[in-house]
């Protein structure tokens, strides 16, 4: 039986042993109690010599107890990761602590590329996670008593009120990695059992971000391209929280950054920072918001704006006079689908003359996790396993299904690609809007454009994501 998920180690636990004598005796730690050091092994493992190894080791006398070889892995992939897992070999300046938790933590977490790390408190536990490639990955469990320190000091490094904790409070880290800087944006909520913590790492260097490598078909990326060349109008891109918008706007703006434009953009919070481009943060607490920022920016000579987030009627209004005084602006708005931006910007009280003379592109963009290549099992396909009513795009014989091993974290998937949706504006689409017919399916057909469905279930059919991944997005096709 696998009790993998019932073994949880404090960071106590974790700190009895080094990464290096857990992975070269294949051991974990149980405890300590007195002179007595209990630890989990590899059952293939000759025990009587790995005491005696240990007791010499350590000073201490050992107590074995046997655990399954594969079970042995999972758990040292969880708990000691190898540092060719992780790029550069990450450590803080000043973590020379090893009892210092938060910064070994936060060093992990940006060495795993984990976009943030929760802090929680409940009745009996107080856990850490983290998220990788979208997916929650616990990490971690602490002693409640030691709960409050972490609390306390995460809010001094970040400028919080210690004593408060009925409010929710927001702040902002500055951390250094060797010679790297990089900004973490901190949540505090107060919950039943405690305050919970959510630090947002974000990533100041888009030195690797190519518009060309994000996922866009040679279709799509034509299509797009075509609409970020265009020197005026609005291009939008649409999507959940989480689903790499920031990031294709940031490649996007890459692209533009030349010594012949004036690019601004307004931000919340400001991600990345590219050389050459004019970033303000937004600060509502001073009335600084997308919509104020906006009417300084067309005093400032633009010619590419960015706006974070089109959030409200007024900051529509305002990207809607820029489009129409000859400038290009880049922005996100949450819909389901590339023509969905169309009724939402009707929705906050855009007339559809003005929607269809000034949006020139629109796209709708989700993140796919994308399998394991040293891990995922090959099987027959049976199309039962489609949703209900789904009409496939293609005939899939063959499917691929998440495993699980040491260089994926026993997750299956390693890695995420983007999806698009893209929808270049013309003067028949247009005219469909004045007119307000939103039932443009035919048009779009005739066009070759392919859906957020179409373009997830190409790679599943290319075996390189699985169908439960993909499962959502066939649901609203």
């Amino acid at each position: 039986m696998d009790v993998t998920e019932d073994i949880l180690l404090s960071p106590d636990q974790v700190h009895l042993l080094t990464k290096e004598q857990a992975w070269h005796y294949r051991i974990l730690p149980l405890g300590q109690v007195g002179n007595r050091l209990r630890l989990y092994y590899d059952q293939s493992v000759s025990p009587a010599q790995l005491a005696e190894e240990m007791e010499i080791l350590t000073g201490y006398e050992i107590v074995l107890e046997p655990l399954p070889s594969t079970q042995i892995a999972r758990l040292l992939s969880k708990y000691y990761i190898k540092d060719n897992a992780v790029q550069g070999n990450v450590q803080l300046q000043g973590a020379t602590n090893a009892d210092d938790f938060l910064q070994r933590l936060i060093a992990e977490a940006k060495g795993l590329h984990s976009s943030d790390i929760h802090i929680e408190s409940y009745e009996h536990k107080c856990r850490v996670r983290i998220r990788i490639d979208g997916m929650m990955v616990e990490r971690y469990l602490l002693k409640r008593e030691d709960y409050p320190a972490l609390i306390n000091k995460i809010k001094i490094l970040s400028n919080l009120d210690i004593a408060e904790k009925r409010l929710p409070q927001d702040g902002r880290i500055n951390f250094k990695v060797q010679e790297q800087q990089f900004d973490i944006r901190v949540s505090v909520l107060p919950t039943l059992h405690g305050e919970k913590v959510v630090l947002r790492l974000l990533n100041n260097d888009a030195t690797d971000i190519d518009l060309y490598k994000l996922g866009f078909s040679e279709f799509d990326l034509n299509n797009y391209l075509q609409g970020v060349r265009r020197p005026n109008g609005i291009l939008l891109i649409s999507g959940p929280t989480g689903s790499g918008k920031t990031t294709t706007l940031y490649a996007t703006l890459k692209l533009l950054n030349k010594e012949t434009r004036n690019i601004l953009t307004i931000e919340d919070p400001v991600e990345y920072t590219l050389e050459g481009i004019n970033q303000v943060q937004l600060k509502e607490s001073i009335g600084l918001g997308f919509a104020s920022a906006m009417r300084t920016f067309l005093r400032q000579d633009p010619d590419v704006i960015m706006v974070g987030e089109i959030r409200d009627p007024e900051t529509a209004n305002m990207a809607i006079r820029a489009a129409l005084t000859g400038h290009l602006v880049l922005s996100t708005i949450h819909t389901n689908s590339a023509w969905g931006t169309v009724s939402r910007l009707m929705d906050m009280g855009i007339p559809p003359f003005l929607v269809a003379s000034t949006l020139n592109t629109t796209a709708a963009q989700r993140l796919v996790r994308l399998l394991c290549p040293h891990c995922k099992q090959s099987a027959a396909f049976e199309s039962k396993l489609y949703p209900r009513q789904f009409k496939p795009f293609g005939t899939v014989e063959m499917h691929y299904t998440p495993e699980g091993c040491e260089q994926c974290y026993y997750t299956g998937y390693k890695g995420r690609k983007a999806v698009y949706e893209v929808i270049p504006l013309d003067q028949e689409l247009a005219l469909e809007i004045k007119s307000g017919n939103m039932y443009i399916q035919s048009h779009l057909q005739e066009r070759g454009v392919r859906t957020l469905a179409e373009n997830a279930f190409a790679l599943f059919s290319e075996g390189l994501t699985s169908l439960e991944e993909i499962y959502p997005l066939l649901l609203n096709y």
